[in-house]
């Protein structure tokens, strides 16, 4: 039976590697978050750009399912920072 910190899949994994693919999981995951904001910022009845906000809302699903198609021994996340912009003005 195997602990919750080693992985089934692992096998020779360099640290290197591991830290550098967890760095890109994190990425994908800030990614999503501002995409997720760009969505709900166009969501908004004052804003009104609906195929917008579906064109971003699923982009941020796209990064997510990247990060999970990613394999690697443990993943390590990150606080996910908050998008430098709230206020996005248009969708272009």
């Amino acid at each position: 039976m195997t602990t919750a910190s080693t992985s089934q899949v692992r096998q020779n994994y360099h640290q290197d590697s591991e830290a550098a693919l967890n760095r890109q999981i994190n990425l994908e995951l800030y990614a999503s978050y501002v995409y997720l904001s760009m969505s709900y910022y166009l969501d908004r009845d004052d804003v009104a750009l609906k195929n917008f906000a579906k064109y971003f809302l699923h982009q941020s699903h796209e990064e997510r399912e990247h990060l999970q198609n990613q394999r690697s021994g443990r993943i390590f996340l990150q606080d996910i920072k908050k998008p430098d912009c709230d206020d996005w003005e248009s969708g272009l």
